[in-house]
């Protein structure tokens, strides 16, 4: 798995959004005990702690010592700093395993591998994604999509065409259950705004190839369509896969 967001962890940390309480209990649906939760790839800790209220036990990993610095305390989640396919972590022991905005970059094998390993026969899976931040205004929301794809567009891993196709082709070898579309509101001020486009992995590849932040290509258009101290609403829709682990 590629560590693409320790550099900027704060920016991530700062920016990225909370996940809506309606996905996690659409999740919890298909559960029957709440006593141990898998949040692989955690990033943050943003997923965590929506678990942490709802199971007796929440380990959390990820590849990135930097993140999980900045990742909120409680006292029932353990952060662990390993990889999504190779944990010591027991087995059997999970009743639900989630991956949030992080299950594109896995070795899925390795990884599906991991998962009847350490799930219960019986436990839930669920990754999802969110795509691209939508604004109702159209000239806004046409700058996101210029800077999107045509300053930063290039410095996208390969990865990024997943969560473009909504993880509608990406392998999933669990047993199916309903999914269903979610949705994001944040607010964001035009400085907000930047510092978000600041923590995209391709931004600060355009950063390191080019010696200046991409955001500089926009700053001055951005400017003349947003007044400075307006607070404006966006939209991520969300994506989610959802399954019953199988044994290996």
């Amino acid at each position: 798995m590629k560590d693409l967001f320790s550099e900027q962890a704060a920016e991530y940390a700062r920016y990225r959004p909370s996940y809506p309480a309606e996905l996690f209990e659409y999740i919890y649906s298909f559960i029957t005990e709440h006593k141990a939760a898998w949040d692989c790839a955690t990033g943050n800790g943003q997923a965590a702690l929506h678990l942490a209220q709802h199971f007796d036990q929440v380990i959390a990993s990820d590849i990135s010592t930097a993140q999980l610095a900045l990742a909120p305390s409680a006292p029932n989640i353990q952060y662990v700093n390993c990889p999504a396919e190779n944990t010591p972590f027991p087995l059997h022991h999970f009743d639900l395993i989630t991956v949030a905005q992080a299950y594109h970059w896995f070795n899925w094998e390795a990884f599906r591998k991991e998962v009847a390993r350490v799930g219960k026969p019986d436990a839930v899976i669920a990754v999802w994604t969110y795509d691209l931040i939508i604004s109702d205004d159209r000239k806004l929301n046409d700058l996101i999509l210029h800077f999107y794809r045509n300053i930063v567009g290039q410095y996208w891993d390969a990865e990024r065409k997943w969560v473009e196709e909504h993880y509608q082709t990406i392998p999933f070898p669990y047993k199916p259950l309903p999914s269903k579309e979610f949705s994001i509101l944040q607010q964001f001020s035009r400085e907000d705004l930047i510092g978000f486009f600041t923590s995209w992995s391709a931004s600060q590849k355009y950063l390191r190839a080019n010696g200046q932040a991409a955001t500089g290509m926009i700053q001055k258009h951005l400017e003349s369509i947003w007044p400075k101290n307006e607070e404006r609403t966006f939209r991520y829709p969300v994506y989610l896969k959802v399954g019953r682990v199988s044994e290996p």
